[in-house]
């Protein structure tokens, strides 16, 4: 019996194991929404996908790009070297030349963009995109769906995979769409030179870093996600007010920032597992709160997404300058979890772990993201990832006479909740004795700031069985290179290629220094790789006592990509030698 439909289809790969595809246009032209459908289509091949957005901050006009890496090993970082150019507008011609090399393919706009500006040694395809829309009388928009249809036809993908992803990504007016890429299917030429032979292959979902993060808690018990929109965070905030009702998470929008973090401490007052979200500028409006949860021991999860400043800076671009601050931000001292995924998997499973320890250890926990992995798209393999542990708040609910702050020996008090308890309950943002009475009284005071800070080394203890930092590479190399969140994926790639050790620590607070060390054992030769001026890991490892030798900072809000890094690595190491 010969197979039909999706099964027939999902079982062809294709001979290239590794290539990368850009698509640009204006703002304006859902470059965004055909890279997805791009990375749908290739995912059904049992590819691995990551996907770099780049655009700015206008509603319509300017250029934006994606581009889409493809390989048959996991991957969370791009290549500036592209293998397909998917060109809607001139722009997109004239802004990537250092990203063509002989053997890239161009399929072009050939209504709008000039036969002269091509390069002669690329393979090109034109597609009269303008004309097919004029005939058809589409929307402008739907431009990119032929696009998309021109570029299957090149490499030889089927129809059917085109209208069965058309149609499971449930974008507006498909029938339209799937005329339009298929119209765009029927007018391209081919790629002679690439095969197609069936294989059984693994397909993974594909995610963005913003979604996989509201997973993870919402796996680990969020009941609540509170938030106000900023990018590069506001992707959580959609998806759960989306997927609200599936995910049993409430979702509420205040008026602004400070709203959304007493609001949130007031859900976790009465026993109800909240969170907030929102990138630098919104995290100053939240430090007062920050400092309540500190003070008055309410667990609260915070998601900071980080973007270039100061102040608005660069709102749709990417940085790893809010490290100092999360770690210092808050009046007063007191005990705080920072994590810093630096892929999907790792997003998920410390996203959930953030929510347990704060409630836990009654603390706020911070999830620094960042543009790069918050709206990166990356296939998500749910299967690698370890359960989140038994970790639970120790809770009363029958004490008469309630310490809310009782000075116990871990320096974590029992819980109890208004609604759910007879016990008298008094939570305060004053200095205050055990019974959560005011208090100014200078023992008083010395008690119940050692019983704060002591959650520390219990938080270090536990954090133990759960390698707070992770290496990878060569682990008997004499040269490391330490990094921290969304550059794990390009260093590992580059560290790999060149035979040299990577460690990250996914921990920052409290930060894990005696596995740093332990990983930093027999190596002679430290490079610090961030997205900020200053060095801000670097600095902290020198502060405990971690030697770092050299750093590379990039700071013009795009991360590394593959070939980027290599060049400075190989510069250092060569300058060393």
């Amino acid at each position: 019996m010969r197979e039909t439909g999706a099964s027939a289809f999902f079982t062809q790969k294709f001979m290239l194991e590794q290539f990368s595809i850009l698509i640009g246009g204006n703002a304006g032209d859902g470059i965004d929404s055909a890279g997805l459908v791009l990375a749908r289509i290739l995912t059904q091949f049992g590819f691995h996908i990551y996907v770099y957005r780049d655009y700015p901050s206008l509603i319509r006009g300017g250029h934006t790009f994606s581009i889409i890496r493809v390989s048959r090993k996991k991957i969370a970082a791009h290549s500036n070297r592209i293998d397909f150019l998917l060109a809607l507008q001139q722009d997109c011609i004239d802004l990537h030349k250092d990203k063509i090399w002989e053997q890239t393919g161009i399929i072009y706009n050939s209504d709008l963009i000039k036969n002269d500006s091509l390069p002669l040694q690329c393979k090109l395809i034109p597609v009269p995109l303008e004309n097919i829309i004029k005939e058809e009388k589409a929307m402008p928009v739907i431009r990119n769906a032929c696009m998309i249809g021109a570029f299957c036809k090149a490499l030889g993908i089927s129809k059917n995979v085109i209208e069965y992803v058309f149609k499971k990504s449930k974008i507006p007016d498909i029938e339209m769409n799937i005329l339009i890429a298929s119209l765009g299917f029927e007018s391209a030429g081919v790629f002679k030179d690439l095969r197609i032979e069936n294989v059984p292959l693994k397909r993974l979902p594909l995610l963005s870093g913003n979604e996989i993060i509201a997973l993870g808690l919402v796996k680990a018990g969020l009941q609540t996600y509170i938030s106000y929109p900023m990018t590069p965070s506001s992707g959580i905030l959609h998806f759960l007010a989306k997927n609200s009702d599936e995910l049993g998470c409430l979702v509420i929008h205040p008026e602004n920032e400070i709203a959304v973090i007493l609001m949130a401490l007031g859900c976790s007052y009465a026993g109800n597992k909240a969170a907030v979200g929102t990138s630098g500028g919104g995290f100053c409006l939240m430090t007062e709160g920050l400092s309540l949860s500190g003070m008055a021991e309410i667990p609260l999860v915070i998601v900071v997404g980080q973007r270039p400043g100061p102040s608005t800076g660069l709102p749709t671009y990417s940085s790893q300058t809010e490290l100092n601050f999360v770690l210092n931000a808050g009046q007063g001292e007191f005990p705080r979890f920072v994590v810093a995924p630096g892929d999907a998997e790792e997003a998920y499973f410390w996203s959930g772990m953030s929510l347990a320890i704060a409630w836990k250890y009654q603390i706020p926990a911070i999830i620094l993201s960042d543009k790069t992995l918050a709206e990166g798209v990356f296939s998500f393999d749910n299967d690698s990832i370890s359960n989140f542990p038994e970790i639970t708040p120790v809770v009363e609910d029958s004490y008469k006479e309630y310490k809310r702050y009782e000075n116990t020996e871990s320096g974590v008090s029992p819980l109890a909740f208004i609604s759910r308890s007879k016990a008298v309950i008094k939570v305060n943002s004053y200095e205050h004795d055990e019974y959560g009475i005011t208090t100014e009284d200078p023992s008083v005071t010395m008690v119940m700031q050692h019983k704060r800070l002591r959650k520390e080394k219990l938080i270090l203890h536990e954090l133990e069985d759960f390698e707070p930092v992770g290496v990878y590479g060569n682990r008997d190399a004499d040269t490391a290179l330490i990094c921290w969140g969304s550059n794990k994926g390009v260093c590992c790639e580059v560290g790999e290629a060149l035979g040299i050790k990577i460690i990250q620590p996914r921990v920052l607070a409290p930060f894990p220094v005696q596995e740093l060390l332990k990983a930093c054992s027999g190596v002679t030769q430290c490079i610090c790789v961030e997205n900020n001026a200053l060095g801000q890991l670097a600095c902290l490892c020198r502060c405990s006592g971690i030697r770092i030798d050299d750093t590379v900072l990039r700071y013009d809000g795009r991360p590394f990509s593959i070939e980027e890094l290599t060049g400075e690595i190989q510069r250092i190491i060569v300058k060393k030698e």
